[in-house]
């Protein structure tokens, strides 16, 4: 879906207010939408919070996505294949993509237990807003060089710029 004013409140209380009971409805529109992506998937992989954010939320809205996706797919949800090994300030408040990118450069590993799950496997990559990539970016990066075959992106939300912000 676009992430715009009228989803940005469902998105962002199912994020940070505990409003886990989203999930199976949000995994079925990712399912409906990314079903050509999970039949090529091997495995389901969310994007890691810190643990120090994860502290404070109590949970992983990406990792929440993801079970609930396994549970409808069957595809595997493997939500501690990787890691955010550094606190990052939230992209959100990031005034631009190169500083999104410069946030979250280094910040992500495959945990060394996992790594031989990747090797020549299909990730399906999963985050709930999409807005420049970089988050996203940083995870394929990591999952590539640790010998993932390839790396699919599946997001709740993407942010649509008007075309004029493009030119």
């Amino acid at each position: 879906m676009h992430y715009d004013p009228a989803s940005r409140d469902p998105i962002l209380a199912f994020k940070r207010a505990d409003r886990l009971d989203l999930a199976p409805a949000f995994a079925g529109w990712l399912e409906r939408s990314g079903r050509g992506l999970l039949a090529e998937a091997d495995m389901i992989v969310p994007v890691p919070l810190h643990w120090s954010r994860l502290w404070q939320r109590r949970y992983n809205q990406s990792a929440e996505l993801g079970r609930s996706l396994a549970r409808l797919t069957g595809v595997p949800c493997e939500s501690r294949l990787l890691e955010r090994v550094r606190p990052t300030k939230s992209q959100g408040e990031m005034p631009s993509a190169k500083a999104r990118r410069r946030n979250v450069l280094g910040a992500f590993r495959v945990c060394a237990r996992h790594r031989a799950m990747v090797k020549g496997r299909t990730v399906l990559l999963l985050d709930d807003v999409y807005t420049t990539g970089s988050t996203v970016g940083a995870c394929a990066r990591v999952l590539k060089r640790a010998g993932a075959a390839k790396v699919l992106v599946l997001t709740l939300a993407r942010v649509v710029r008007p075309m004029s912000s493009y030119i």
